[in-house]
């Protein structure tokens, strides 16, 4: 494994993290509703997973899916409905104002585990994982090499959640989404009701 391979990595990671999906919706609305810290700690979440799906692609977890397809199947499933319960969540909330400062401390503990779980719910993920290093690094890597991969995942997540965070924190960017916020919830309801509703049906 090379330097390069690890620029080709990050480069490819960066413009995925980059498309609009669940985790990108999740931590933005989080940030917003909630405050930076919460947006910090839903990102560590969302990357917490996304790298335990890197790690479990070079180790081999697409051939598990494949000789298990119903195991694929049934997380498959279980993630699209948690999507639906977030979108739904949004959806019923919109026209809602948001809670004061004070009542957002339940949703600062609970900030870890809805991102780890968006993220859980999308088996897609060690799909894609499987054919990016696939095509990025060569097959004969050793264990600390896999590992390096990993934790390399894990940081560039973390950062960029947290700079993501930091820069949607401002007065001025929750002033401008109190403003919009029943047509924002409906509009990523709707995006995350469909990606759900796309997990279902794709094979």
């Amino acid at each position: 494994m090379e330097l390069g391979h690890i620029i080709a990595f990050n480069l490819t990671l960066l413009a995925s993290m980059a498309s609009p999906g669940p985790a990108l919706l999740l931590a933005l609305k989080t940030t917003l509703t909630s405050g930076r810290m919460a947006g910090i700690i839903t990102g560590l979440g969302l990357g917490t997973m996304a790298a335990l799906w890197t790690g479990l692609a070079l180790l081999g977890l697409e051939g598990v899916f494949q000789l298990f397809p119903w195991a694929y199947a049934l997380l498959k499933t279980g993630g699209a409905l948690y999507l639906l319960y977030i979108a739904y969540g949004m959806w019923k909330d919109a026209s809602k104002p948001l809670p004061p400062s004070s009542a957002d401390a339940p949703k600062l503990r609970r900030a870890f585990f809805t991102g780890f779980a968006v993220n859980m719910g999308n088996p897609k993920s060690v799909i894609f994982a499987s054919a990016v290093l696939l095509v990025i690094f060569p097959q004969d890597m050793s264990l600390a090499a896999k590992a390096s991969i990993a934790l390399n995942h894990l940081l560039i997540e973390w950062t960029v959640y947290t700079l993501f965070a930091i820069a949607l924190s401002t007065s001025a960017a929750r002033a401008g989404y109190l403003r919009l916020k029943p047509m924002f919830d409906r509009v990523a309801a709707l995006i995350l009701g469909a990606l759900a509703l796309r997990l279902i049906f794709s094979k």
